[in-house]
């Protein structure tokens, strides 16, 4: 995450803030160049030697949290990012703004299933995105532009038969040489990809992608119980939106989900918009797999977030977006009853007030599923050492149920 370089005009204490995994109120101690140095509980700041030209905020009571970080996210502002080539660089730049405004620090673009040459094309302007925004990081820690911290390649490693709307012309067979082909010169930006375990005869996939610090995680899989449990053993660590493009949990087939739900330290990716998995069967995952501890939210968003509902392209295909859920169709011409669910343009944080609209968690929970979970899950550092630009402050309306989040600073 961005860093502070240059002073602010006062060190700051926020005060009373309730944070996620933390039973009592704390304080947090901002320094002048901005960056939090210190978490403790409210009981102790008064033992504490105040630095002078303290200033002071108090959160009264609300949440306080690191912005979102979102592992699946396909697109925004009409820019699909397996499209992304090197004049898109400005519509990149864009994004990352538009995601920090929607209470976004961070996320890994996702590539899904394309020819060679588009992940390749996506992968380097990518990897020259990065390069470039490291460079030229901002002198302040005011940058106000969520940051890339790698890619997820959703594909092309996936079962035709739970392929959903990825085209079933460019999925590949899950080799060493196949994943060595799409990664080409870009393996270092690559976090997380998507596959099908039960693709992989040898075995040895998972533990080379584990060799390139790349984590894996099943989906778009036929997987058995069995076949899942080797994988997790062999180090897969995660489950792309969890429920999608898998099989359905059964009593005597467990499935790909089922053994995910109970191996330790698997992580389920979760889209809570009402539409991908029922608010019953969200309630149902994240008791099972103990919250933040075993989930994570996802956007799954995809090229028109921040755009109207209407018709956009998808590859040659058309898709439809209608009430921030989008569904993939052979042209427009064919039933919409007929299409294929492919994605939201709903943001990371609406997935957040759903949980709790919902009833189905506390604010407390929700919110990690969001900030917390997700960074645990690609091994990302918790909130000392951060900026304190990237805080949000989230208030939860006691009569209506609603909850509300601003940047704090």
């Amino acid at each position: 995450m961005t860093e502070a370089t240059t002073p602010t005009a006062a060190p700051t204490d926020i005060l009373n803030a309730r944070l996620p995994g933390c039973k009592d109120l704390q304080m947090l101690a901002v320094d002048n160049t901005g960056i939090i140095q210190e978490v403790c509980s409210m009981d102790k700041v008064f033992k504490r030697i105040a630095p002078p030209n303290l200033q002071v905020i108090d959160a009264a009571g609300d949440w306080v949290s690191l912005g979102g970080v979102d592992l699946q996210i396909n697109g925004a502002l009409g820019l699909a990012f397996p499209d992304l080539e090197s004049k898109d660089v400005e519509v990149l730049s864009k994004i990352c703004q538009f995601l920090w405004y929607q209470g976004v620090d961070a996320f890994l673009p996702t590539l899904v299933t394309t020819s060679l040459d588009k992940f390749r094309r996506s992968l380097s302007t990518i990897a020259d995105y990065m390069r470039t925004a490291k460079t030229a990081a901002p002198a302040t820690n005011k940058s106000q532009s969520a940051e890339i911290i790698g890619v997820h390649l959703e594909g092309p490693f996936l079962n035709p038969q739970k392929r959903g709307a990825h085209p079933v012309e460019f999925l590949l067979p899950l080799t060493i040489e196949n994943v060595k082909l799409v990664l080409g010169d870009c393996a270092d930006i690559v976090k997380i990809i998507t596959l099908a375990p039960e693709l992989d005869s040898t075995g040895e996939v998972i533990p080379y992608l584990q060799s390139l610090g790349i984590a894996v995680s099943l989906g778009h899989s036929q997987a058995t119980a069995e076949q899942a449990e080797q994988a997790f053993a062999q180090g897969a660590s995660m489950v792309t939106h969890a429920f999608n493009a898998m099989p359905s949990l059964h009593h005597r087939e467990p499935g790909l989900l089922g053994v995910a739900i109970v191996y330790p330290g698997v992580k389920c990716g979760l889209i809570a918009d009402g539409k991908h998995v029922s608010p019953t069967m969200i309630d149902f995952l994240l008791r099972a797999g103990r919250y933040d501890t075993g989930v994570f939210l996802v956007s799954d968003a995809l090229a028109p977030l921040g755009l109207p509902d209407g018709v956009y392209p998808w590859d040659s295909r058309q898709m439809e977006v209608r009430k921030g859920t989008a569904w993939v169709r052979l042209d427009y011409h064919s039933p919409l009853e007929s299409a294929t669910l492919a994605g939201t343009t709903l943001s990371l944080l609406a997935g957040v007030q759903n949980l709790v609209r919902w009833g189905i968690c506390d604010a407390e929970s929700a919110i990690a599923l969001a900030t917390d979970s997700p960074r645990k899950a690609i091994g990302l550092s918790g909130i000392i050492g951060k900026s304190a630009d990237q805080l949000l402050r989230w208030n939860l309306n006691s009569q209506t149920k609603e909850l509300t989040w601003h940047r704090l600073l």
